[in-house]
């Protein structure tokens, strides 16, 4: 691990990288950035979620619409990206402004690259990170959840379990931002820059 870790220290203080990562990913400059707008829609899902309140709520906004669970607490949101993305933390959000703060998520497990999960077998797979969250987390002017990133390098998918709440029979989250930024691609152009150097 440490040879890696030191070639990202590396890469992160060469100047001449992060123009040649530039040029690769939309001018990213190392910088984490809402990762909304490389959401692959299409392939997004949602298990167990109530009618009129659909996942694609949680990215307009508007805490006030929002999504919920239907049957029972329990709520499986899975999050498809167009290419592989890095995850440094994810912003949940009450639902309008916690007006019922029973329906608050608590355990929220995280999952990476499993597309398929639903509520039969998800309990058998070891999740990527479990969050514990409080109601003062989803306050909408509280901080991001900062995640394990060294997990979260090469997402292509993220499947977000809510377990529990707080004792309601509903769940109810108002918005959902995930922040980090795009792997890069090698592009042999880039490469021969980074020899040159």
């Amino acid at each position: 691990h440490t040879s890696t870790n030191r070639f990202t220290m590396m890469a992160g203080m060469n100047p001449g990288g992060a123009a040649a990562a530039a040029s690769a990913a939309d001018k990213d400059d190392g910088k984490f950035m809402d990762l909304s707008s490389l959401i692959d829609k299409k392939e997004c899902f949602a298990r167990n979620v109530a009618p009129g309140f659909p996942m694609t709520n949680l990215f307009i906004g508007d805490s006030r619409l929002g999504c919920k669970s239907d049957a029972d607490e329990q709520l499986i949101i899975h999050i498809s990206f167009h290419d592989f993305v890095k995850i440094k933390s994810i912003k949940f959000t009450e639902f309008n402004q916690g007006v019922d703060p029973d329906q608050n998520p608590t355990t929220v497990k995280l999952f990476v690259n499993r597309s398929n999960l639903g509520f039969e077998d998800i309990d058998d797979v070891d999740p990527t990170q479990v969050l514990t969250l409080t109601s003062e987390d989803l306050k909408e002017d509280a901080g991001p959840i900062m995640i394990k990133f060294v997990k979260f390098q090469r997402v292509q998918g993220l499947t977000i379990y809510i377990e529990d709440n707080e004792g309601a029979e509903q769940t109810a989250l108002g918005a959902l931002k995930l922040m980090g930024r795009p792997v890069q691609t090698t592009n042999m152009s880039d490469f021969k820059k980074g020899k040159e150097e």
